[in-house]
């Protein structure tokens, strides 16, 4: 049964830091690229970073580069989004996302809110 746990999300100030996780299970985790996108309130859903299945390859948007991580384990099944020196526009709903070739797969979303 295909099942992913994305967990992290919060309340958290300008300038702090969340590391946010998705565990996941059901299919073959290491043959699967894992990304994470991100929705705000109003708007379309943006791809935030991506891993490749060895992790040999890391990408990210502009929007977040240099104040982001983006790592996993697959031993675990487990993608992680470290965020630094957030802003209040990384206020979202951050989502997991597994793709190969044509399959996709989606969490449920963790919500991250950035205020003082």
């Amino acid at each position: 049964q295909l099942q992913f746990v994305e967990s992290g999300g919060g309340l958290v100030q300008p300038g702090g830091s969340l590391r946010l996780s998705c565990a996941t299970s059901g299919f073959t985790f290491s043959s699967y690229i894992m990304s994470w996108y991100r929705q705000a309130p109003g708007k379309e859903r943006e791809w935030v970073a991506s891993i490749s299945n060895n992790s040999n390859g890391r990408t990210y948007a502009d929007s977040v580069k240099g104040r982001s991580t983006i790592s996993r384990d697959n031993a675990k099944n487990t993608v992680y989004l470290q965020m630094n020196s957030l802003k209040p526009e990384d206020t979202a709903v951050y989502y997991c996302n597994a793709r190969r070739g044509l399959t996709l797969y989606w969490g449920q979303g963790t919500q991250v809110n950035v205020s003082s």
